[in-house]
């Protein structure tokens, strides 16, 4: 029998003043444990911003071979090398993405707490599927609350990942890894722990492993 897994999704902060500096952040999170993905999320900013923050960034994250997703544009991934995208409902077709991007990078898809949306997105291909906000966030506005019986479900009858998100922290998140998730979105509860950021991910790492223990057939 194969051995449960959930990882950390480790997501920036939203906005990156100075990419140098926060290089020197994302390695101190990286050396607090393992992580599977970080997401470059910058809203409102322009091209070249984001240009910056990838080029700065993407060393750091091929060097530990964690992929570096990027939110929201197909095109600047592809364009910048990043390792996928993630895409939301408003963000474009699938099929689109996937153009952009190839067979062989990552896309995923923003499910919010929809089972058929997900299933939608698996069937085209997707690697992997969020379903968010667990919690309150002030990360983003969100409207949509899944339970857990979604990440249930999900873990019992599909084989596409499935990522949890939305204001989870160290103290809440073992629920969702018990009921499934593959991985936990994380932002705030990384980059605004008191004991700074290689503690958190430590203490998330943690977390994850009391979680899988009473994952039904771990």
């Amino acid at each position: 029998m194969s051995v449960p897994l959930c990882r950390i999704y480790l997501i920036t902060p939203p906005v990156i003043a100075d990419p140098a500096a926060f290089a020197r952040t994302l390695q101190a999170a990286l050396e607090g444990g393992d992580i599977g993905a970080v997401q470059l999320r910058l809203k409102d900013v322009a091209d070249d911003v984001i240009a910056e923050a990838v080029r700065i960034l993407l060393p750091i994250t091929n060097r530990r071979d964690i992929a570096l997703i990027l939110n929201d544009r197909p095109d600047l991934a592809a364009r910048l090398g990043c390792d996928g995208v993630h895409i939301g409902q408003s963000d474009g077709p699938f099929d689109a993405a996937r153009r952009a991007m190839g067979a062989g990078r990552i896309v995923g898809v923003t499910c919010h707490d929809s089972r058929d949306l997900a299933m939608d997105a698996s069937e085209a291909g997707a690697d992997y599927v969020a379903f968010g906000a667990f919690f309150p966030t002030d990360t983003k506005a969100t409207t949509h609350r899944p339970d857990l019986e979604v990440l249930e479900i999900w873990q019992e009858t599909m084989l596409t990942p499935c990522v949890a998100i939305g204001g989870i922290s160290v103290e809440n998140c073992a629920p969702l890894v018990t009921a499934g998730a593959d991985f936990l979105a994380v932002s705030a509860g990384v980059w605004r722990h008191p004991e700074g950021p290689a503690a958190a991910v430590a203490a998330f790492n943690a977390r994850i492993a009391e979680g899988l223990k009473n994952r039904p057939g771990a």
